[in-house]
């Protein structure tokens, strides 16, 4: 390994990750690093990102069967008003029953303070088929609201319902208008605990009563995905694409290993992208390795960001050492191609030119952070009456989207925002900003891009894109170490400017 910036090719270029035979169902794996760090840090930690593709996964022909549904509808009395909104719930739900295969699990709850069973009305899942669609869409669209919003009860009956089904990828699709002023009845805390592990939700927000970041708390337990719609006619459309991605998924779980090297210790592996995701080690082997699980692959490609301390005490400088090595599994995948195991390394040293640099996909995925960040803190003001602080932060956010090419976020944040300068920042607040607008924006800086290609053409770099990150002069963010100027700032990077 002679360079710092990736221990293989990308696994987005052609060739790589994801490329066997045809026919055949595969699992990639590529880890991107900058090996270098000073042997006088205080408490040295090296950062990679690690790239997951799965590829060929639907060359069994289908897996329907495999997915259980559970569709949660909020049925509060808000759902109520104005009446669109429990139409078009009740339009997506009928979208999404239509799309199950012939002997699908599934069920359908109504959320109020309390859950309660709608179909089937036994206390186990039915197993789709004409006459069960049939009998389900009639129930789903006599639903009525009223009530109040307990989540947890939802989740929970979820739980239990999915549990009985034990098929193999568990599914809650859930949609509420309005935040979760019941929690006493049943607290979300304790029922995520429950679920976390055993099935896999994706939320939606609708109306203009709902809590982004309260979504988020959930999709992220549960490695699923917080989404919103601003118009109630698209929600059909929107759940009948889920539903058909969600078919297409036949790897109820795979796994990735970390095993750390002796001075070393794995303080963290997060999902982020495409969106983020809460990981925690589900059991230690005897030499030291953490196994996190992920849930319900298709043919997909996902990024996680691990996090290593490490201690140089004894340690020879100036060598490529292995600090630590990642694997992938997919239990019970017999027949499936896995990429062999990667090291990731460390090179202990005192050039500071050298340790001060960073990986330019760590630093892509930690500005995606700090845009969710500027966005929390926008809503936070903005909720406070504290509109110049608002738009302040909002400003940020736009700088730090405008970097990343956020594209989804910036489209969002110019509902909120008249830009007058991204990459300085200088944002307007629009006149008759409304709170929901921030739960929107809330949900869109949950969905991360993919970070920057191998391949990458852009001006702003002179050579390899992935090498490193240095820190700009003026506004002291990370930036690419090959960049002519900062593309936070603009400041001119170029020697002696």
């Amino acid at each position: 390994m002679d360079t710092g910036a990736s221990v293989n090719e990308h696994a987005r270029n052609e060739g790589t990750a994801g490329s066997g035979a045809v026919g055949t169902t595969s699992v990639g794996l590529d880890l991107s690093q900058w090996k270098y760090l000073s042997r006088e840090a205080r408490e040295p930690q090296m950062h990679a990102i690690l790239t997951v593709e799965a590829d060929g996964t639907q060359s069994g022909g289908g897996a329907g069967p495999m997915l259980a549904q559970v569709l949660a509808v909020d049925c509060s009395s808000s759902m109520a008003y104005p009446q669109e909104k429990l139409r078009a719930a009740h339009q997506a739900a009928v979208a999404a029953l239509r799309l199950l295969p012939d002997g699908t699990p599934f069920a359908v709850v109504r959320g109020t303070q309390s859950a309660d069973l709608v179909y089937p009305t036994t206390a186990s899942m039915a197993r789709a088929d004409a006459r069960h669609r049939a009998r389900a869409e009639r129930a789903v669209l006599n639903l009525v609201a009223g009530g109040g919003t307990c989540i947890g009860s939802w989740l929970d009956l979820s739980r239990r319902l999915l549990i009985d089904a034990d098929a193999p990828i568990g599914h809650v699709l859930l949609l509420t208008d309005g935040k979760n002023q019941h929690d006493e009845l049943m607290p979300l805390s304790e029922v995520l605990d429950a679920c976390a592990g055993r099935f896999v939700c994706d939320a939606w927000g609708i109306g203009d009563g709902w809590d982004g970041r309260e979504l988020l708390r959930i999709t992220s337990r549960l490695h699923g995905t917080a989404s919103s719609v601003r118009e109630e006619a698209s929600l059909p459309e929107e759940y009948a694409r889920l539903t058909r991605r969600l078919l297409a998924k036949s790897i109820p779980e795979l796994v990735i290993a970390v095993t750390p090297t002796a001075g070393a210790r794995v303080r963290s592996l997060k999902q982020v992208f495409p969106t983020e995701v809460e990981l925690d080690p589900v059991g230690t082997d005897g030499d030291g390795t953490l196994r996190f699980v992920t849930r319900a692959w298709g043919d997909e490609i996902r990024r996680y960001q691990l996090s290593l301390s490490a201690d140089p005490t004894g340690m020879p400088p100036g060598e490529d050492l292995q600090l630590a090595v990642v694997a992938v599994d997919v239990p019970g995948g017999r027949g499936v191609e896995v990429t062999p195991p990667l090291p990731c390394v460390v090179h202990w040293t005192d050039d500071v030119a050298l340790s001060g640099r960073s990986d330019i996909q760590v630093e892509h995925f930690e500005r995606h952070q700090r845009l969710g960040e500027a966005v929390a803190a926008a809503t936070d003001a903005h909720r406070g009456g504290r509109r110049d602080e608002a738009r302040h932060h909002l400003g940020r956010a736009v700088q730090l989207a405008h970097a990343i090419g956020a594209e989804q976020a910036l489209d969002r944040l110019e509902r909120l925002v008249e830009v007058l300068d991204a990459e300085a920042g200088r944002v307007r607040l629009r006149p008759g900003v409304a709170a929901v607008d921030f739960e929107h924006l809330i949900t869109a800086s949950s969905h991360s891009t993919y970070g920057p290609d191998a391949d990458s053409t852009d001006d702003v770099f002179l050579g390899d894109p992935v090498a490193a990150t240095v820190r700009c002069p003026s506004c002291r963010e990370r930036t690419p170490a090959t960049a002519r100027f900062c593309p936070l700032c603009g400041h001119d990077l170029r020697e002696g400017a």
